[in-house]
C-alpha cells in the first residue's frame, strides 16, 4: 500500500431502474473511469448531456502509472474546471536531460516561449488526477457514478445499444443512444463489438520504482545524482549504475521519484519486482546510505497499436481502448484526454439535432490521424532506447557520441519524443486559407493562448473562449482591429459569436500584442474557431457567407 496515499472507496449504488426491474434508456453512457472515461462524463454533462458512467471497479488506480501530463491536456482540463488543483499539486517542469554514461549530451525546453497559462508540463501521480476528476463527476446533477457496474454484454440496434451490467446485486440491462467505451487497453467492449487492435508489441521490460526521498535526505542524493535541483527529466543511456541499459527519472508530489529501469527481453518480471532486486538497483545509483522508500513497483511491457475503427455503429473509442502508445514521450493519457476533447462538442451537436451523424465519422479522420503520428512517435523512440539489431544500435551509439561535440546530432537523440497536440491539417472539417497567413494556426490547429484583457481583467484567451458561450460552448469569431457589422452568424442551429479584439475598445484587449503575433492578424483578420479550441477557418476580411459556408463544413453538413 502507498505510503503517501489513502486510496479512496467509492459507494456502489443501485439506480432506481435497477431496483425497479425497468430498462431505462440513456443519451450517453461511458464505460471506464479512468482519466479518459471521467474527462469524457465532465465534458459532455458541462455542455448539458445527461451522462451514465459506469465503471467495474470502486477505487481510483493503484501506483502512479501515467505520471506526465502536458500543455494541452491541462488546458482542456481547465476548460472543465478541474486544472488548478492539479497544477497547484504537481511538480512544473520543461526542461529535459539526455546523459550518455554520466555526460550530459542534450538539452531541450518543451515551453521556452513566455506568457502562457498552463506549464509545459506536469509530473502527478495518476490517482490525484482520478481523484479530481471523480469528486469534480460526483458534484455535477448530470452524470450519474456506477461504481462496481461491470459491462458483459453489448448488442447494437439501428438507433441504441442494450447493455448488460453486472453488479453486486445481480445484472440488469439498460439502453444507451450512444455508447463511448474508454475502458483501457484490455477494453471488454472493444471485443463485443468484433474491433481488431493490432500493431506492434515490444518484448523488452522495464521495471517502474516510486522511491520516497524525505527533503532531509534530497542534500545527500544531490551528491549521487542530482535530485536536488529543479525539477527536470533526466535519461540516461548506458549509465555506469546500470550498464548497457537505460534509466529514466521524474520527480512527483509527496517527495516521490519515479525510476524507470530498463531491464531487457529475458528479465523474469515476477523475480524483479522482489525489493531484494529492486533496493540494489536503487542503491547503486543513488548511493549505497542514501535512506529511502519503495511507494511502489511494476514490470511492464509495452505495445503501439491502434483499433481499426474509432467509431462501431453507437458505440465510440476512446484512450487506450482506441490506441496504445509505449510510455516514453507521455502520450497514452495526453492523447486520450485529447479525444475527449474531439468527441464531446460533436456528440452534443449529434444528440441534440444540430449536426448530422457524419460529423462523429469525423472523430475517426481526426483522431486516428492523430492516433498514426503518435505511434510512429512511440514507435522510433523504441526503436532507439531499445535497439533490435546491430545496425541500430551502431546508428544509436554514433548519434550519442556525435552529440557531445557535434550540434546536429543533438535532435537526433530520441529518449521520448513528449507529447504536443498533432494538428488535423488534413481534416474534412478545415476550410482552406484563401488568403496569406504566416505561423502555425494554420485550419485545424489547437489554439495557442496569449495574454489579453477582459472585462478590465487581466486573462487569457482560452479562457475567455471558455466563458464567452457558456459551459456548452460553441463556435467562436475570433475579429481583429475592425468591429464586424455583426455580433453572431448562423447557419441553421449553430451560430458562431464575435469576440473583437482592439485595443481602442473591443471585447478584449491584446495588452502584450502577443495575440495578434501568435496569429498574424493585422486589422480585417477573423478566425472561426471550434468549440474545441481548435482552428476551423480564417480570412483577411469579415465575410458573413464564407462563414456559413465554413460552418456547415465544421460541422459535416451538405
Amino acid at each position: 500500500m502507498s505510503k503517501s496515499y489513502a486510496y479512496p472507496e467509492f459507494p456502489y449504488r443501485q439506480s432506481a431502474a435497477q431496483r425497479e426491474g425497468r430498462v431505462e434508456r440513456h443519451p450517453l453512457v461511458v464505460i471506464g473511469a479512468g482519466p479518459i472515461g471521467l474527462s469524457m462524463a465532465l465534458d459532455c454533462a458541462q455542455r448539458g448531456l445527461s451522462v451514465l458512467l459506469l465503471d467495474d471497479n470502486n477505487t481510483v488506480s493503484f501506483g502512479s502509472r501515467a505520471v506526465c501530463y502536458a500543455k494541452r491536456p491541462l488546458e482542456i482540463w481547465d476548460r472543465l474546471g478541474v486544472a488548478d488543483p492539479l497544477v497547484d499539486k504537481g511538480v512544473r517542469w520543461q526542461v529535459g536531460k539526455v546523459f550518455l554514461e554520466d555526460d550530459l549530451v542534450y538539452r531541450f525546453d518543451l515551453l521556452p516561449e513566455a506568457h502562457h497559462k498552463m506549464p509545459a508540463m506536469v509530473n502527478l501521480q495518476q490517482y490525484y488526477v482520478e481523484q479530481t476528476l471523480v469528486d469534480a463527476c460526483e458534484a455535477h446533477p448530470s452524470i450519474s457514478v456506477g461504481w462496481k457496474h461491470k459491462l458483459v454484454a453489448l448488442q447494437q440496434q439501428a438507433d441504441h445499444a442494450r447493455l448488460t451490467v453486472e453488479t453486486p446485486d445481480g445484472r440488469y440491462e439498460l439502453l444507451a443512444d450512444w455508447v463511448v467505451a474508454c475502458d483501457g487497453a484490455n477494453s471488454d467492449t472493444r471485443e463485443m463489438v468484433g474491433a481488431t487492435f493490432t500493431g506492434q508489441f515490444f518484448e523488452d521490460r522495464f521495471l517502474i520504482a516510486d522511491v520516497v526521498l524525505k527533503p532531509g535526505v534530497l542534500a545527500q542524493a544531490q551528491n549521487a545524482r542530482g535530485l536536488g535541483t529543479v525539477p527536470e527529466r533526466w535519461f540516461w543511456f548506458d549509465p555506469p549504475f546500470h550498464r548497457g541499459q537505460s534509466v529514466l527519472l521524474h520527480k512527483q508530489c509527496d517527495d516521490v521519484w519515479r525510476i524507470d529501469f530498463q531491464l531487457g527481453r529475458d528479465a523474469d518480471p515476477e523475480a524483479e519486482k522482489r525489493p531484494e532486486r529492486v533496493i540494489p538497483r536503487i542503491q547503486t545509483m543513488l548511493g549505497p546510505d542514501l535512506p529511502f522508500d519503495l511507494e511502489w513497483v511494476s514490470v511492464y511491457q509495452f505495445a503501439c497499436r491502434r483499433i481499426d475503427r474509432f467509431r462501431y455503429g453507437r458505440v465510440i473509442f476512446a484512450g487506450d481502448a482506441a490506441h496504445q502508445v509505449s510510455p516514453f514521450g507521455a502520450r497514452g493519457a495526453n492523447t486520450g484526454v485529447q479525444d475527449v476533447d474531439n468527441l464531446a462538442w460533436k456528440l452534443k451537436l449529434v444528440i441534440d439535432g444540430a449536426a448530422p451523424e457524419a460529423l462523429l465519422d469525423s472523430y475517426q479522420d481526426e483522431r486516428a490521424f492523430a492516433a498514426d503520428d503518435n505511434l510512429r512517435h512511440s514507435t522510433r523512440a523504441t526503436d532507439f532506447i531499445s535497439p533490435k539489431s546491430r545496425v541500430s544500435l551502431r546508428y544509436r551509439n554514433a548519434v550519442l557520441q556525435l552529440a557531445a561535440s557535434e550540434p546536429f546530432a543533438r535532435p537526433l537523440i530520441n529518449s521520448g519524443r513528449l507529447s504536443t497536440p498533432t494538428p488535423y491539417l488534413h481534416s474534412p472539417l478545415n476550410t482552406a486559407d484563401e488568403d496569406s497567413f504566416a505561423g502555425a494556426m494554420r485550419p485545424g490547429t489547437n489554439c495557442v493562448d496569449a495574454p489579453l484583457r477582459h472585462a478590465g481583467q487581466d486573462g487569457w484567451l482560452l479562457n475567455v473562449l471558455n466563458t464567452l458561450h457558456g459551459p456548452a460552448g460553441g463556435f467562436t469569431l475570433l475579429a481583429f482591429g475592425e468591429r464586424p457589422a455583426q455580433e453572431r452568424v448562423a447557419e441553421g442551429r449553430i451560430v458562431a459569436r464575435v469576440l473583437w479584439v482592439n485595443a481602442a475598445g473591443g471585447d478584449v484587449e491584446d495588452v502584450a500584442g502577443l495575440l495578434a503575433q501568435r496569429y498574424d492578424a493585422r486589422p480585417g483578420t477573423v478566425y472561426l474557431i471550434r468549440p474545441d479550441q481548435h482552428v476551423a477557418a480564417r480570412w483577411r476580411g469579415f465575410d458573413a457567407g464564407k462563414i456559413r459556408a465554413a460552418l456547415r463544413r465544421a460541422t459535416a453538413q451538405p
